[in-house]
């Protein structure tokens, strides 16, 4: 009995750790196809806010690199997408929609979804924001995040190229961990 309880463990492990390096190389498929403007619209996914409105690191990378799109494309508009949880005391797309004006983005070309509490949400909300029949976006996340936004973005009928953000090196570790048992859930679940 000992002996077929051991080998059941050591095939579990070797499942775990099957999973957990597919994961990882799904992960590292997200950054491509790079935008290149050709969407009209793209979407900036919210991350977390601290006390005052100041964006987290991952946030903050998501908006600089909003802004070099955003001026490299001046025909492109933006959906800033995020909602308030219940340690922030603003909405992610509040706060973003400020950055972004701070940095000389003309608010015209800014659309504000703050109803949203997670990755699905934020494309399925920012999705009734778009004109009827939108099918080509750009998604700007985190690199570790866009595989599983794209999966989600496909799953309500758009044709998706993405922004990568740097992760910040201080939580990427814990971060990615994280992202891999999100998309294993979507995978299983389908959101």
């Amino acid at each position: 009995m000992k002996k077929w309880v051991m080998r059941l463990g050591v095939i579990l492990l070797a499942i775990c750790i099957v999973i957990f390096i597919w994961l990882g190389e799904e992960m590292k498929q997200g950054i491509q196809p790079a935008a290149n403007g050709t969407a009209t619209y793209i979407i900036v996914l919210g991350a977390k806010v601290k006390p005052g409105g100041i964006p987290s690191l991952s946030l903050k990378n998501r908006l600089e690199e909003a802004v070099k799109y955003l001026n490299k494309y001046p025909h492109v508009k933006v959906i800033v997408s995020g909602g308030q949880g219940e340690d922030e005391d603003q909405t992610e797309a509040s706060v973003m929609f400020k950055y972004l004006q701070d940095k000389g983005i003309d608010t015209n070309r800014i659309l504000v979804e703050e109803q949203s509490t997670s990755t699905y949400e934020n494309l399925l909300f920012s999705k009734e924001l778009l004109p009827k029949g939108t099918k080509n976006i750009t998604i700007l996340s985190n690199d570790f995040h866009l595989k599983r936004a794209k999966y989600l973005a496909e799953s309500l009928g758009f044709e998706v190229d993405v922004v990568a953000a740097k992760t910040p090196k201080s939580v990427e570790i814990q971060l990615k961990l994280r992202e891999r048992a999100a998309l294993l859930k979507t995978y299983i679940i389908g959101y």
